[in-house]
């Protein structure tokens, strides 16, 4: 970890860094993964199963590679009653949380023309959840549900199986936020079979959801052909504190998203220099205790800063540049403070709202922008599986009083069938022969 203050030397070039970071290159692999699609693309279900093998360790024949009902409900008696009811819970609140984001259709009328806007939900959503080690049910609940809330029939989620394996809460998660189908595939093969659909796996209509650089990349490349959410990167926090943090909660919500990967970015901006040192001493010593300390202790290395500011206003600037996924303000009045945050995927206000809250059972999504990209989207929610459709009626006197100013507009741009489209409905009424 990188302590370094406003007075330092390097302090600019270390926020410029921040600022303009860009941890996963989508470049790397590109070779790799659009030899992949055009498989998926081509092939089918044979490339499906094929990369299955090769990726995922588990030969499968294809009349197996969707869950059934009997395996989860095998899944059912494999969690406990404590973490059933958890679950539970978690999904009551995060569709409690959507419900409130639906849009109607509307629609107004004025002199003789009807203006205004269909809401339809999407048809097929397509969901990537990951597996192996980074395998979480709570990003099941939070891919699905928004779009079950949206009015999204058909949910298809994909998941690698490593080794014909998963958890099973994963599987109990789906079945509580509505999946309606789940195949065991992941990978760039997933995001191609959801992208082109193949005779098992249905075509969806947008596919969201985390996942490695391959699942990046591949999301990448089929934008256009399907929509996306978003191209995620490593999971990053900042903390905005001040004098009255507590340095143990600070150290431990850093620790929460270091433990993520090894690529994780915890960012620590104090107003207060003895505040982000006894962070530091904090994090030397929690780290040792963390059952995932390797992940966690290459994290911190590589990508954690403590950056002390001249002042608080200082620090909320800095973190407006950075945009971070998630943001702690650990200050006093947090309340007063939040309104001049512009740029967060989500804000945590006060000392005792930890950022694993709004991981798991607060209700706001916890699919957010990363890398800077607050600056210009939004976490993921029931807006991203609707789609809008404008809707404009004129009467023929509506046409009437604004034709010409149509007409004029048209051959300002040399187009002529535009203008006489309207010219002709201008005209009196032609008698059939």
């Amino acid at each position: 970890m990188k302590l370094c203050k406003f007075s330092e030397p390097d302090y600019r070039s270390v926020v410029d860094a921040l600022v303009n970071r860009s941890n996963m290159d989508l470049f790397t692999q590109d070779e790799t993964v659009r030899k992949i699609l055009n498989d998926v693309k081509e092939k089918g279900d044979e490339a499906v199963l094929q990369l299955t093998h090769q990726f995922d360790r588990h030969k499968i024949p294809l009349e197996k590679i969707r869950v059934t009902p009997e395996e989860i409900q095998a899944a059912y008696k494999e969690v406990t009653q404590e973490e059933l009811d958890a679950l539970r819970e978690a999904a009551k609140r995060i569709r409690l949380f959507h419900e409130r984001q639906k849009q109607d259709s509307w629609a107004y009328e004025e002199e003789g023309v009807t203006l205004g806007q269909m809401v339809r939900p999407l048809e097929v959503a397509g969901i990537y959840v990951p597996g192996g080690k980074a395998s979480y049910p709570s990003s099941v609940l939070m891919n699905a549900i928004p779009a079950k809330v949206a009015g999204v029939e058909r949910v298809v989620m994909c998941s690698p199986f490593p080794d014909g394996k998963t958890r099973p809460h994963v599987l109990v998660a789906a079945d509580l936020a509505g999946v309606t189908e789940i195949y065991k595939v992941g990978g760039a093969q997933a995001v191609a079979a959801m992208a082109f659909g193949t005779d098992t796996i249905p075509r969806v209509d947008k596919i969201v959801g985390p996942g490695n650089i391959f699942v990046a990349l591949a999301k990448r490349l089929v934008f256009g052909i399907v929509d996306i959410d978003m191209i995620a990167g490593p999971s990053e926090i900042l903390i905005v504190a001040d004098h009255s943090a507590n340095p143990a909660y600070v150290a431990a919500d850093l620790l929460s998203q270091a433990e993520h990967d090894e690529d994780a970015v915890p960012i620590l901006v104090a107003s207060d220099a003895d505040l982000a040192e006894d962070v530091r001493k904090e994090l030397e010593q929690q780290v040792k205790v963390l059952s995932k300390k390797a992940i966690a202790e290459v994290s911190l290395d590589k990508n954690c800063y403590l950056l002390v500011t001249e002042s608080l206003q200082d620090a909320v600037d800095m973190a407006n540049k950075i945009a971070p996924e998630h943001l702690e303000l650990s200050v006093e009045n947090p309340e007063e403070w939040v309104k001049k945050v512009q740029n967060a995927g989500a804000v945590f206000l006060g000392h005792y709202t930890p950022e694993a809250m709004g991981d798991y059972l607060a209700g706001p999504n916890h699919v957010l922008p990363t890398s800077g990209t607050a600056r210009f989207s939004s976490p993921l929610g029931v807006y991203d599986f609707i789609k809008r459709t404008s809707l404009i009626s004129y009467s023929r006197e509506a046409l009437q009083n604004c034709g010409k100013t149509v007409t004029l507009l048209a051959e300002m741009e040399d187009l002529g069938a535009h203008a006489n489209s309207v010219k002709l409905r201008l005209e009196e009424p032609r008698k059939k022969s």
